[in-house]
């Protein structure tokens, strides 16, 4: 379930999606994101933080409230929760708890904990907003686009930048919330390598990177498809097929993302 390990810093991966959720160690607190998904992964997290956590502060980053990213959340009932202002005023609170519901009901899945919406502690309101703690600073962005309430964060000086779900190696942009907060979101990703010292690109699904190039083709490929997107030609799908193994699983995501772009246009003109 690692992915990836160097130094104070683990990534475990789920079987589902390919999904991340990040462990941050120093020398006061313990820093993770987005616990998930299936019970043994999330108890495997748990072990892996209590080992080590002795009398140290846990902090759990959500990025965003996708029911796959706060599933695990009531298996950490004593951590401190930073997310962003949009997703603490969520007005669908209660159905990501019912989706996460469902997919049990759907899979009979059984938990050891109830999952419960998390409690934010720390509300993130604007960009460049920051929090020290102990020798580092995270600061964080707004990241809307994939949802209305995304989370990016720059975790220094370890040169993290953790991207939710944004700039992954095995999905193209999913736009849930906005196309043009999508392709805002896309350009202050370009401004966060440009004004940070970025070593290590962790997404909320795919792979971990400390390759500058990936991290500059991530960037360059969504920026890429955004573009292409509103032509509709069969030129980009032919090139998400062959840039994306898994893309007949998510083939109705990009049918999705165009209509989101005809309703846009659509409310425009009205």
């Amino acid at each position: 379930m690692i992915q990836f390990q160097k130094d104070n810093i683990t990534v475990f991966q789920s079987a589902l999606y390919m999904t991340t959720s990040v462990i941050i160690q120093t020398n006061e607190a313990i820093i993770m994101t987005d616990p998930n998904w299936l019970p043994s992964e999330i108890e495997e997290i748990q072990a892996y933080i209590n080992n080590m956590k002795g009398d140290k502060q846990l902090y759990i980053i959500y990025t965003h409230s996708d029911f796959d990213h706060i599933i695990g959340s009531g298996a950490f009932p004593g951590a401190k929760v930073i997310a962003s202002k949009q997703f603490d005023k969520n007005p669908n609170k209660a159905k990501g708890i019912q989706k996460i519901k469902q997919f049990d009901q759907s899979y009979y899945i059984q938990r050891s904990y109830s999952p419960v919406y998390p409690t934010v502690d720390i509300v993130v309101s604007e960009d460049g907003q920051t929090l020290e703690l102990d020798s580092i600073t995270m600061t964080f962005y707004q990241a809307p686009g994939h949802t209305n309430d995304g989370l990016f964060t720059v975790i220094e000086p370890y040169g993290l930048f953790l991207s939710g779900d944004y700039l992954s190696d095995i999905e193209f942009p999913f736009i849930f919330s906005s196309y043009k907060d999508y392709v805002n979101t896309i350009r202050k990703a370009e401004d966060i390598l440009l004004h940070h010292q970025i070593t290590t690109h962790i997404p909320g699904h795919g792979t971990t990177t400390q390759n500058q190039q990936e991290i500059q083709k991530r960037i360059h490929f969504s920026k890429h498809y955004l573009a292409q997107l509103p032509q509709d030609n069969e030129e980009l799908e032919k090139c998400l097929r062959e840039e994306y193994s898994f893309f007949e699983g998510m083939k109705s995501i990009h049918t999705d993302n165009k209509k989101m772009i005809n309703k846009e246009c659509s409310e425009e003109n009205l």
